[in-house]
């Protein structure tokens, strides 16, 4: 029995330097090192949401997706929240958090609580800022939707795992004359979330956002890892496709593909 294939040595050899260059990152993270990750302009637009929300004495209303907090989208729209969370208390705005799974609904209420602590208003917060609502997904959608045309939020954030409810959720809310902030990686909800949003973080921008604002070294080591990788992995194409091309260097030909 053979145990390792050289055929895929190229493979081995991308495996290992993504492990190097995402521990690498993470450590350099944590020891204060910079880790620069470009500001999206979704990010920009929170501040001014949420100061439109206290301008008008309006709610701010936060959807953190259907999923539960195993899901990476959710741990993203969880830091997004904690971001959100501390402004509202630092500008005194009213934050309502709508949640259908019962993990995400446990983990998002000590987030909210530890962000009204940090902005040194513990006295805003109350337990009805983070509530639960029901387990079913449609349920939960027309529950939600009830809310925005009830109460009429300033601005709505629908960011985390979201599936046949988006476009009910973002129709709602821009009827509403809300602000929208969405923001998911799934793709086939994204068309939705462009046309009937203000801003949408598209696909790997949401976990962009959410190592940019919780600036957690594990997250921001996987950002930087990831880039730093692709970036390797396209040069590597566009020299592939040369070399296949000119008929260079046939005995590295090898190296650009990766047998079955």
């Amino acid at each position: 029995m053979e145990y390792f294939d050289s055929s895929r040595v190229n493979a081995l050899c991308l495996f290992a330097f993504f492990c190097i260059v995402v521990l690498w990152f993470i450590q350099r993270a944590r020891t204060g090192g910079n880790l620069f990750i470009r500001r999206i302009a979704g990010l920009n637009a929170i501040d001014e949401a949420v100061g439109r929300a206290t301008e008008l004495g309006k709610k701010v209303l936060y959807v953190p997706g259907i999923m539960s907090i195993d899901e990476n989208q959710t741990i993203a729209s969880l830091a997004v929240l904690s971001h959100v969370a501390n402004l509202t208390a630092r500008y005194g705005a009213e934050l309502d958090v709508p949640n259908k799974d019962p993990l995400t609904f446990a983990s998002a209420r000590e987030i909210v609580r530890e962000s009204y602590m940090q902005a040194g208003r513990p006295d805003l917060y109350t337990e009805s800022i983070v509530h639960y609502v029901t387990y079913d997904q449609f349920a939960y959608t027309a529950t939600v939707s009830g809310t925005m045309m009830r109460e009429r939020p300033a601005a709505n954030f629908l960011i985390g795992s979201f599936y046949a409810e988006s476009l009910l959720l973002a129709e709602t809310g821009q009827a509403s004359g809300a602000i929208q902030i969405a923001g998911t990686a799934e793709v086939a909800q994204l068309p939705f979330f462009v046309c009937a949003c203000d801003y949408t973080l598209i696909g790997e921008e949401l976990y962009a956002a959410g190592a940019y604002l919780a600036r957690e070294p594990a997250m921001l080591g996987s950002i930087k890892g990831q880039d730093w990788t692709k970036a390797v992995v396209g040069v590597a194409i566009l020299l592939g496709a040369i070399f296949e091309t000119l008929h260079l260097f046939p005995a590295v030909k090898q190296w650009f593909s990766i047998s079955d």
